[in-house]
C-alpha cells in the first residue's frame, strides 16, 4: 500500500518534470557520491588539520603579547626615565601608533593547505655584538616565570634583544638567531610565523601519511616594539595538536561521522536497487506471468523508477499485450476460418457422396442441380481463399514512403463505376497528398465503394477535408445501412449479413488493417440513411512516424 503523502510528492514532482529520473542522471549521481564521499573526506580532514594549525599560531601569539608586555616592564625598570626613548633600534618603517578607538590586531597567518613547510631551524650561532646589559637583566628577570608557564603552555620560549641574541629561554642563552629568516623579519618590525619540519626521535605511524601535519612545528616571532623602536622579540615555537590525537579524543564524533558515511552509502545501495534492480526483478516476474496466462501481469509496473525503466516497462506492455492481442486474434481467426471453410466443404463432399451413390438413379435435372452446387461452393472456396491471402496481405503490409492525389484517384473510380449504374459524388476540394501509395488507397476506396454497392447503394458522397496532420476522408451511401446492433461488429473478419449472397466478411477487415498499418484510422459514424465512414489518413507534410 503506497502512502498519500509519497503518492501526493509524486504526483507534484511529476508536472515539475523532476520524475522519474532519468537513468543515467542516477548512475551519474551515484557515481559522483561515491567520488565526493573520500575526497570530502581528505578536504575535511585537511580543513580540520589546519584549523589546528591556526588554533595554535592564535595561542602562540596571545603568549608572545604578553610575554613583551612584561618584557617592556622590566626593560623600563632597568634604564632611566630620559633613556627610555633611545633605547634599542630605529625602525625604518615602524607599525601604526594605538589609540583608543583604535586596534591593530594579529590573526593568524599560516596556511597548511598552500603554505610553504620550511627545514629544521637553524642552530643559534655566537652574536656578532653582545647582548644588551639591559636586556640580560630583564632576561633574567623573567626566566623563572617564563619555565613555569613553558610546563603548562609546552611552548618552546625564547626572548630575543634587538640585535637577535637569546636573553631568556629554558636553553640556548647567550646564542643569536640573527640569521634564521623568521627572526630577520621580526627585527625589522614584521611579526613573522612559519612552519617548519620536525625531526621526531619516533617513527610517525603508517596512518599519519594522510597528514601533512605530521612532523611539522609553528615557529613565531613577535617584535617588542615602543616610540617606534624595537626592544626586543619574543620567539616562540610549537609543535600543533595532532589531529590522530584530536580524532581519537573526539572519537565518538568519529564514529558517527563514520557511520553516517556508512549510512550514506547504504543509501546509495538502495537508490540504485530501487531504480534499476528492482525493476529488472519486476520486469522477469511479469514475463513469468504472462507465460503463465495471467492477465494482470500485462500492466506496466508501477513506480518503475527512472524514464528509461518506465520507457522500458511500458514497451515491455505494450508489447506483450500487442502479442496477447495478436494471439487471440490468430485464435479467432483460424476459428473463423475453419468454420468458413467448413460449411462449403461439407456441402461439397455431401454433394459428390450422393452423386456417387444415387448417379444413375437420379434424373438429369437431379444430377445438374448437385453439380451446380459443387460449382457454387467450389467458386465460394476460391473468393474466400482470394480474401484471406488479400487480408494476410493487408495485416502483413509494410508502410512505404510513397504519396498519392485523393482527388487523382477518386478520378479514376468515377470512370470505372460509371458502367455499374452507381454514382460518385465528390465535393469540390483543392488536390490534397497523402502518405500512402496509389495502389492502397485505391484498394481502400474500392472496398468501401463495393461493400455499398452490395447494400444496394446508387450513389456515394465523398467529402474530404483537411484536419490537423490528418486528411479525413467521408463516404456517405444511400443504402441499406448497418443496424445499431450491427455496428460494433462490422470490422470483425468474417461478420457479414450477406452470407448467403456469397459476402465473406472480410472486406472491412482488410480496409481497416491497411488504414492502421499506415497510422490512419477508420470509424462508422450513424446516419439517417445509408453507412457513413469517416477514414483519416496522415498529409504528405506529417513527418511524425516516418520519413517525409
Amino acid at each position: 500500500m503506497i502512502p498519500d503523502w509519497y503518492s501526493g510528492l509524486k504526483r507534484v514532482l511529476t508536472r515539475l518534470g523532476i520524475l522519474p529520473l532519468s537513468l543515467w542522471v542516477i548512475l551519474l549521481i551515484v557515481n559522483l557520491t561515491v567520488l565526493i564521499l573520500p575526497l570530502g573526506s581528505i578536504f575535511f580532514f585537511r580543513i580540520y588539520e589546519n584549523q589546528l594549525i591556526a588554533e595554535t599560531e592564535a595561542e602562540l601569539i596571545s603568549q608572545s603579547v604578553y610575554i613583551g608586555e612584561m618584557y617592556k616592564r622590566e626593560i623600563r625598570d632597568q634604564l632611566e626615565e630620559k633613556t627610555r626613548d633611545e633605547y634599542g633600534r630605529v625602525l625604518e618603517k615602524p607599525p601604526p601608533k594605538a589609540s583608543v578607538d583604535f586596534y591593530t590586531p594579529l590573526t593568524p597567518k599560516l596556511d597548511l593547505a598552500t603554505g610553504t613547510i620550511y627545514p629544521k631551524r637553524p642552530d643559534g650561532g655566537l652574536p656578532t655584538t653582545p647582548a644588551d646589559t639591559a636586556a640580560i637583566a630583564a632576561g633574567r628577570n623573567l626566566n623563572e616565570m617564563l619555565l613555569e608557564a613553558q610546563r603548562t603552555t609546552l611552548a618552546g620560549i625564547r626572548v630575543l634583544d634587538f640585535n637577535g641574541t637569546v636573553i631568556a629561554g629554558a636553553n640556548e642563552n647567550g646564542l643569536s638567531f640573527a640569521h634564521v629568516s623568521e627572526v630577520i623579519g621580526a627585527l625589522n618590525g614584521d611579526y613573522t610565523s612559519v612552519i617548519r619540519q620536525r625531526i621526531s626521535d619516533e617513527p610517525p605511524p603508517s596512518i599519519a601519511s594522510i597528514s601533512r601535519g605530521t612532523g611539522i612545528r609553528i615557529f613565531t616571532v613577535y617584535p617588542i616594539i615602543s616610540n617606534d623602536h624595537l626592544w626586543g622579540a619574543v620567539y616562540l615555537s610549537r609543535t600543533p595538536k595532532s589531529i590522530l590525537k584530536h580524532m581519537f579524543a573526539e572519537r565518538t564524533k568519529v564514529i558517527l561521522a563514520g557511520l553516517s558515511m556508512l549510512a550514506m552509502t547504504l543509501f546509495i545501495v538502495v537508490i540504485t536497487s530501487w531504480t534499476i534492480v528492482r525493476p529488472i526483478y519486476l520486469l522477469i516476474e511479469r514475463t513469468k506471468k504472462i507465460s503463465a496466462g495471467d492477465k494482470e501481469a500485462l500492466e506496466p509496473i508501477e513506480l518503475p523508477g527512472t524514464k528509461e525503466m518506465a520507457l522500458l516497462t511500458r514497451s515491455f506492455s505494450d508489447t506483450a499485450r500487442s502479442l496477447h492481442e495478436r494471439s487471440n486474434y490468430i485464435k479467432n481467426f483460424a476459428t473463423h476460418v475453419s468454420h468458413e471453410l467448413k460449411t462449403p466443404l461439407t456441402s461439397i463432399r455431401g454433394a459428390a457422396e450422393l452423386l456417387g451413390e444415387h448417379f444413375e438413379e437420379m434424373t438429369p435435372d437431379e444430377r445438374l442441380r448437385f453439380l451446380t452446387n459443387i460449382q457454387d461452393d467450389s467458386d465460394r472456396l476460391k473468393i474466400l481463399v482470394s480474401r484471406l491471402l488479400e487480408l494476410a496481405q493487408a495485416d502483413g503490409f509494410t508502410p512505404s514512403t510513397e504519396t498519392s492525389d485523393l482527388l487523382e484517384v477518386l478520378g479514376t473510380l468515377i470512370k470505372k463505376y460509371q458502367s455499374a449504374e452507381l454514382k460518385l459524388h465528390v465535393s469540390e476540394s483543392s488536390s490534397l497528398m497523402v502518405k500512402m501509395s496509389k495502389e492502397v488507397v485505391e484498394m481502400i476506396f474500392t472496398n468501401l465503394i463495393d461493400n455499398a454497392k452490395k447494400h444496394r447503394a446508387s450513389e456515394i458522397f465523398i467529402e474530404i477535408e483537411r484536419v490537423g496532420e490528418q486528411v479525413e476522408i467521408i463516404f456517405a451511401d444511400d443504402g441499406d445501412g448497418i443496424s445499431k446492433a450491427n455496428a460494433r461488429k462490422i470490422f470483425d473478419p468474417f461478420f457479414t449479413t450477406r452470407r448467403e449472397s456469397g459476402g465473406t466478411g472480410i472486406g472491412l477487415g482488410i480496409v481497416k488493417s491497411l488504414i492502421e498499418n499506415h497510422h490512419g484510422s477508420i470509424r462508422l459514424h450513424e446516419s439517417e440513411k445509408g453507412a457513413r465512414f469517416a477514414v483519416s489518413l496522415l498529409a504528405k507534410e506529417y513527418t511524425g512516424f516516418y520519413g517525409t
